[in-house]
This record gives C-alpha cells, structure tokens and sequence, in this order.
C-alpha cells in the first residue's frame, strides 16, 4: 500500500459547499465532521485542511499545503510565487468570473476615480487596491481594511472596493461601478516544490483533469435512440451546428438491420429544441442522461 501523501488545501467559506460538490462530482467522497477543518476524504493518497480564501496562496507558498484550490485575486493581492495549475470555471453562484470593482453611492457624482483624490477607501483587497491607486499616481488619503458588509461602507467613506459576481447586491445598495480593478476566476495552485517531485505532480495533475472533466460535463446531456437507417441523413441534419468543434456522433448497427442505435453528447441548453426535432426525424427509444465527467 503506498504511504504517499498530497496534503491539500480546501477554500473554507462561500466557495466550500460548492468545491465539495465538484470534488464529488469527480469523484471523491469528502465529508466535514462537525467543529473540524480537516476532512475526511475517501482518498488514501489525499489528506485534506479547511483555509479561509484570503490566506490560502500563503499556505501553499510557504509548503504548509502541497496544492490547494482558490481566487486568483487572492494570489494577486498575497502577490504569492505559487504554480497556477489550472483554472477552474465555478463559484459559489454561477461559472463566471468575480470581478473587484471600484464603487460609489449613485448620488455621490463621482464619475472618474480621479475624483477620489484624498478620499478614503475601503476594502478587503487592500494591497491590489493601494497598488491600483499609486499607478494612476492619485493620491488617496487612505485604503483601509472592511471586515465584511463593504457595501454598507460606501456612504461612510468615499468608495469602496468589492467583489461582485451577478452585481445583485451593488444594485441593492444603490451604488454604481466606476471601475474595474481585476476580473477573478478560481485555480488550483500548487507549491513550487512539490510541483517539482514527480510523485506530487502526478497528483495534482490528476485532480485537476478530474475536476476540469467534472465542471466540463456539467453543462453537457448525454443522448442515446435509435433510428431508422433510411433516416439517418435527416437524423445528422438535425445535429447539425448543435455539436462542438470535433464532435461526432457514435453510430452503431442493431439486430434489425433496418435500424442503428446512435449515442451523441450535446449542451444542455440545445436539448429542449433538439429532441422534437430528434423525434420528428424518426428517432426513437430517446433517452436523455446527465454526464459525470467529460474528459477530451
């Protein structure tokens, strides 16, 4: 039985429930026992510890992790020597990126960040927005650190420095973005050191095809019929334009040989429209799956 090792960092906060289910959806089985960081993991090559997201990079630099999963903005703002294995298109609300903007009240007349000149700032993103700042050379009085609730913040001091992902609570709190300062998405980090011994490496790379093919298969269905060979042209002619660059579909004869079974993966979004058209070419038996992983 191998005795090696990979420890690894899970994020502890908004995006925990959501690496876990990834991790699940390729594969492992992790669960939190209650009042712990450590999780248990299904994995005798994987040891596991809970880090809020602000300290991970950190952690990983310093070999206190091997690899570990977190917002590039947090490298950014840790300016942390760490390897950006991959990235990982997933968040606690939606696949797209957060961004940290630059916001005011909507009554304040702030138009340009120049009129901050003086100012006082407030933000978790401290170092990222005192840099941003000192290289528009406008001299704000102070960037100070938010413990939470930033938003609210914003009609004590002159702006603020948030992160966004739908834009819902700017809205909500009746302020406007002047400014983007850097567009965020997660990665799985690695340590230089242990991205150096091979044994590591292989790990790392492992998880991270895993979880790419987990997130990949999320947003694809899996669909199987048959159909009457005499129909089949009408059968590809309604794939046609839904399939990605190098897809094909599988086509196989049956005991009747008037009939092939034919097996295709497409985007979840083009299902609704294209299993009437399916249907209308002759296709029967049709049945619609979920994927766990889709691995190119």
């Amino acid at each position: 039985m191998s005795t090696f090792k990979l420890k690894f960092g899970f994020p502890k906060g908004s995006l925990e429930e959501a690496t876990f289910d990834l991790f699940n959806r390729a594969g492992w089985r992790i669960s939190v026992p209650s009042r712990s960081y450590i999780p248990e993991i299904n994995d005798p090559e994987l040891s596991g510890i809970l880090f809020r997201a602000q300290e991970m990079s950190r952690y990983v630099e310093d070999g206190v992790v091997d690899a570990g999963i977190v917002g590039h903005d947090w490298v950014v703002e840790n300016g942390s020597d760490v390897v950006e294995v991959c990235e990982l298109l997933y968040s606690k609300a939606t696949s797209r990126p957060v961004k940290w903007v630059l916001a005011v009240p909507e009554e304040s007349g702030i138009e340009q960040p120049a009129q901050l000149a003086g100012g006082i700032i407030a933000t978790e993103l401290v170092e990222t927005t005192k840099r941003y700042f000192a290289e528009r050379n406008i001299p704000v009085k102070k960037v100070e650190f938010s413990w939470g609730a930033t938003e609210v913040k914003a009609r004590l001091v002159n702006a603020i420095v948030d992160v966004t992902e739908t834009g819902s609570s700017i809205r909500a709190n009746k302020l406007k973005i002047i400014d983007t300062l850097l567009t965020s998405t997660t990665r799985l980090i690695a340590n230089k050191a242990a991205w150096a011994n091979p044994e590591k490496r292989r790990k790392i790379e492992d998880i991270a095809m895993l979880l790419k093919g987990a997130i990949a298969a999320r947003e694809k269905v899996g669909l199987k019929f048959n159909a009457p060979r005499a129909s089949l042209n009408e059968i590809l002619g309604a794939l046609q334009g839904r399939l990605e660059d190098g897809q094909s579909p599988t086509i196989n004869n049956l005991a009747n040989e008037d009939w092939v079974a034919v097996e295709v993966i497409v985007d979840a979004t083009v299902e609704r429209a294209i299993l009437p058209a399916l249907r209308r070419a002759g296709a029967r038996a049709i049945i619609s799956y979920p994927l766990g992983k889709m691995i190119s």
